[in-house]
């Protein structure tokens, strides 16, 4: 595969720095690898022949290629086959095979999404999809249509195609997952908005964001942003206009970040998450990854209840499927629950910061990256 990865070049601070500080190799999500698959597999149904390696566009601009590790094309459909690399991550996904199966369907009818055999399909409400869809996240959804378009408009298509998205073992795989308790059953989720999987060695990422803090406050930079992922990044720089090196990558580790700001202080410290991610940190919790806490819908209950909820509507978002769906069924209802929790994890942060001189807000944003909650600027 080709190695056009975040990070590339010789960045002096923000994401890429981190990546490249690591020392740590990067690799590519299930989304990627199905949508490399479903480009090829396109391509051989208008053409006849699999490109490979089959080169794709990431969101980000990063054109990576991959190698095909299965092929079959028949007068009525063709299926390509991606073996995920994740890089040094340790992904339970690492060397599992993800196919696209194409078919073509009839003029105006689009890009329609099947679950195959490992691949699960939504049963709860409160993920980014609607109950009974399968579990291909609506980036790698969108990538997919943009390849498909792509290869349709070289190659004389159509356009209007069946991706049926499958992986082998997917549905083993999954019970080392959260599917199953979320409600997604069948099956692994295809995810990635990125389409690169960031790899974490505790040692290395927390180091990385110590230099990450060292550069900004070398270049006289008063403001920095920690945030949770490239969507929350794209945020914090809209609202803020903030320079690469004023950019921190802290991933789930809130704590590293609060911590060495606390040692080495800047004016103002941004914090920006998904909602779900950044109740954590409102519930007490600086480590935010999923294998090491939880949402605490419980906790949101009783934030939702100081908001103005009423018993049943706390009761609903106590027994809420994700953090997503407490949001809504709060927002639905006129009680603030993103601005509560935003407000809670800054208090929470200014607790670990012991009343260095950091003034700290909070930004909750949801997976497309509208802002669903913030809290005011608070210092010591």
């Amino acid at each position: 595969m080709s190695s056009d990865v975040a990070g590339a070049g010789d960045p002096k601070g923000g994401r890429g720095a981190q990546l490249k500080h690591t020392g740590l190799r990067p690799g590519w999500t299930t989304g990627a690898c199905a949508t490399a698959a479903a480009a090829a597999a396109y391509t051989a149904l208008l053409t006849g022949e699999f490109p490979d390696p089959v080169t794709i566009t990431l969101p980000r601009g990063q054109t990576p290629a991959f190698t095909l590790a299965a092929e079959e094309l028949t007068d009525d459909y063709a299926m390509a086959g991606v073996v995920k690399d994740a890089g040094d991550d340790p992904d339970v996904t690492h060397g599992a095979l993800v196919r696209a199966t194409v078919r073509p369907l009839p003029a105006g009818t689009g890009v329609v999404f099947r679950a195959g055999p490992g691949v699960g399909t939504v049963t709860r409400p409160g993920l980014p999809l609607p109950v009974g869809e399968p579990a291909v996240n609506p980036v790698p959804r969108q990538m997919m249509r943009d390849h498909v378009a792509e290869v349709a408009a070289r190659h004389g298509g159509a356009g209007d195609v069946e991706i049926t998205v499958s992986v082998d073992h997917g549905e083993e795989i999954a019970r080392s997952t959260w599917n199953p308790r979320l409600g997604i059953l069948g099956g692994l989720s295809i995810l990635g908005t990125t389409g690169i999987v960031v790899p974490y060695s505790c040692s290395a990422w927390i180091d990385s964001i110590r230099r990450g803090v060292d550069v900004a406050r070398a270049a006289g930079r008063t403001h920095v942003a920690g945030c949770t992922g490239s969507t929350s990044e794209r945020t914090v720089v809209a609202e803020y206009r903030l320079p690469e090196d004023a950019l921190l990558d802290m991933g789930d580790f809130a704590g590293a970040v609060l911590k060495y700001v606390r040692r080495h202080p800047v004016d103002r410290l941004t914090i920006c998450g998904g909602f779900a991610k950044l109740s954590k940190l409102a519930a007490g919790h600086l480590d935010l990854h999923s294998a090491r806490s939880q949402v605490d819908r419980g906790f949101l209950a009783e934030l939702s209840r100081r908001g103005g909820a009423d018993p049943a509507l706390a009761a609903e978002v106590a027994g809420a499927n994700t953090g997503l769906a407490a949001l809504q069924l709060c927002a639905a209802a006129g009680v603030a629950l993103g601005d509560l929790v935003a407000t809670a994890a800054r208090d929470q942060a200014l607790g670990v910061l012991r009343g260095a001189p950091v003034a700290v807000d909070v930004i909750c944003i949801d997976r497309a990256g509208t802002v669903v909650g913030r809290s005011s600027v608070a210092g010591p």
